[in-house]
């Protein structure tokens, strides 16, 4: 007996041990560290093996690193490829399944350049030595060359000095974000021998190229182009071909006045799948991917799933030609569908609240393999075969292990004017059920994105501070068809206003918010509609805009979008009063009685640094109090990770000073 009461007391030592040992704690903003990206998934030509790329965080450059690995479909073996500080990214299986290609600026590149790995063993060599930007590039069907898309050379640096000479444009459209100010450089389309290592030229001139597929005979190439007269004034582009040979010509197939991209030729070379836009405006802001199929040899296009009246995306085709299998958004969700093609009939292959990315077929059968997110679960790569989705990687365990999240349920508000609208609650679980809360609402850019059941550190972040956390899909929001897009069409800062005040009141009313500590937040649109809304609404306590503007009137020629303003708003000298009336959270800055913290990248040509600082100044005449935090060297997204981990801790420091 003595020797079994030193078994359990033993045993219940161990078992208060393993506890503590996998005790769960909150979230906290240096937690970016931990959390890694997963992208790119790749099925052999076997099909036996799944190729991804894995980024983490070099604390000590202060910048994400990307390896290249493979885990087997049957998710038993998983294999790092590569392990350098350079960082590795795109990889591709060779036809024959012996090499995995992949592109780095290894060894101080001034441009990065593809690189070949024998899976058989040995270490990557480089073969390429391209002067200008890698855009794309795709083997072809028998694995002898390589088609890319390639940006002119960069001469802006003279030989003597490296100074680099002044920028010179004479485009409509002369500045975008990451790119900064728009010269005459433009991406052609070049074939790489594997062999001989010699590159053809086979695009030039004034124009972009982009998206190159290969026929199934390795003799084609399909690809998209915005040929118009004026293509920067349009948001046009179309669907070409050509021999995958120097000097051959092009043929154009579509002729739609919108957007088709992303060609995919089916097995037997007859046809060519591809996304359409459902809008034919000189810009695609309110529009969502359509789905259609054109004959390769030209000829009438087919618009399919028409019904839907949802974005698709990842277009595929199964083995036998008769079948697409493609990305549904929907209302907070994204899914996984099939369509036959003759009768244009559509199935759900895998669904849920949850979000379904990036799907890649197996060249050995018609099995996908596909990147997915839930409320809960960062992204991670799963196969699906006969309908069943069947986990791969466990890439963030040791993450997801070690935190509670919060809890995350839909809810649905009604507006003012009878609206549903659609959202997402993020409750610590720290609290009782039953506790009311201080509320975020946190709004999401765009405008035409949406909330979904996928991970979100942004939100899990600030709900680990104790607050009731809401996302809010206003109308101009994706994922309920394309006129609840268009609602907001030369409307800005009206009915989304109104969707977002709807939300705060439900949360009031059901006793999930406490109405009296109530604050706001949101990044570009996100940011521009928490200045719409604390212009409109003095009940909120703090709120955080970042990347947003007010002043809309002061941001044409400032920022990308001219080209959407004179077609949505008119030009300002024309339409003048439109574009005051869009800027009333400027004018009435004196309305204003939130405190508010204004954040903005330095070289942001999105949401350029203007709009915050307008604000700003705004309030701080007003003696409201302000902040303004501009990130140095950052563009519309904030991606270097000590600047995400600081924008975090002052999310939480502002509104932990104003919310009780």
């Amino acid at each position: 007996m003595k020797f079994a009461c030193s078994f359990l007391l033993l045993s219940t030592i161990c078992l208060n041990l393993s506890a503590q040992n996998t005790a769960k704690r909150s979230l906290k903003p240096s937690d970016v560290y931990l959390l890694k990206s997963i992208d790119e998934a790749q099925v052999s030509p076997d099909g036996k093996w799944v190729a991804y790329t894995v980024s983490t965080v070099d604390s000590a450059k202060d910048k994400l690193n990307s390896d290249v690995w493979m885990v087997s479909w049957d998710g038993a073996q998983t294999v790092q490829l590569t392990n350098t500080e350079d960082g590795e990214t795109t990889p591709r299986w060779s036809p024959d399944g012996k090499y995995l290609s992949f592109v780095s600026d290894r060894n101080a590149e001034k441009v990065a350049q593809i690189w070949l790995l024998d899976t058989r063993g040995g270490e990557a060599k480089k073969i390429t030595s391209f002067k200008g930007d890698l855009a794309e590039y795709v083997w072809s069907p028998d694995g002898k060359k390589i088609a890319l898309s390639i940006q002119d050379q960069d001469f802006t640096d003279t030989a003597k000095s490296k100074t680099r000479t002044p920028f010179v444009m004479d485009r409509y459209q002369f500045k975008k974000d990451i790119k900064g100010y728009v010269e005459n450089r433009y991406t052609h389309l070049y074939i790489f021998d594997i062999n001989t290592k010699k590159t053809d030229t086979l695009t030039k001139g004034n124009f972009d190229e982009v998206s190159p597929a290969w026929s199934p005979d390795n003799k084609q190439l399909a690809f998209v182009s915005n040929r118009s007269t004026d293509k920067d004034r349009n948001g046009n582009t179309d669907i070409w071909v050509m021999d995958a040979t120097a000097g051959a010509a092009m043929k154009q197939l579509t002729t739609w006045a919108g957007a088709d991209i992303n060609p995919q030729w089916s097995p037997d070379g007859k046809w060519i799948a591809y996304a359409s836009s459902s809008s034919n405006l000189n810009f695609t802001m309110y529009g969502q991917s359509n789905m259609a199929v054109i004959p390769a040899t030209g000829g009438t296009p087919q618009l399919l799933a028409g019904a839907l009246n949802r974005p698709v995306s990842n277009i595929q085709w199964t083995k036998d030609s008769r079948q697409l299998t493609f990305l549904v958004e929907d209302d907070r969700k994204q899914y996984v569908a099939k369509l036959t093609v003759e009768g244009n009939t559509i199935e759900t292959i895998a669904a849920g609240e949850k979000v379904y990315a990036e799907i890649e077929r197996s060249p050995a059968s018609d099995a996908l393999v596909t990147l997915m997110s839930a409320p809960q679960l960062p992204t991670e790569i799963y196969a699906i075969e006969n309908n069943v989705v069947r986990r791969l990687t466990h890439v963030q365990d040791s993450f997801v292990n070690a935190i509670q999240f919060a809890t995350v349920e839909g809810f649905t508000s009604i507006s003012k004017d009878g609206t549903k609208i659609s959202n997402i609650l993020y409750r610590p679980t720290t609290v009782a059920a039953g506790q009311k809360l201080p509320l975020i609402l946190f709004i999401h850019g765009g405008p035409v994105a949406q909330d979904n059941y996928e991970f979100d550190i942004t939100r899990q972040m600030l709900a680990s501070g104790g607050y009731a956390v809401a996302g809010v899909n206003y109308r101009g929001s994706n994922g309920r068809g394309v006129n609840f897009t268009k609602a907001i069409y030369a409307d800005w800062g009206n009915k989304e206003v109104q969707d977002i005040l709807g939300a705060a009141n439900y949360l009031v009313e059901k006793g999930i918010a406490d109405e009296k500590n109530m604050g706001i937040g949101g990044w570009s649109y996100g940011g521009i509609l928490t200045n719409y809304t604390i212009a409109s609404d003095t009940r909120f306590k703090a709120a955080a805009s970042g990347a947003g503007s007010s002043l809309q009137l002061t941001m044409y020629g400032v920022d990308q979008y001219v080209t959407q303003y004179e077609t949505e708003l008119g030009t300002p000298w024309k339409n003048t009063k439109k574009w005051l009336d869009l800027s009333y959270p400027f004018f009435k800055a004196d309305k204003i009685k939130t405190p508010t913290m204004f954040m903005a990248s330095e070289k942001d040509f999105n949401v350029p640094t203007a709009g915050a600082e307008q604000m700003y100044q705004a309030l701080k005449s007003l003696g409201i109090p302000a902040q303004l935090i501009i990130y140095p060297g950052q563009f519309h997204g904030i991606t270097k990770p000590s600047y995400q981990v600081d924008r975090y801790e002052r999310y939480l420091k502002w509104f932990g000073e104003y919310l009780k």
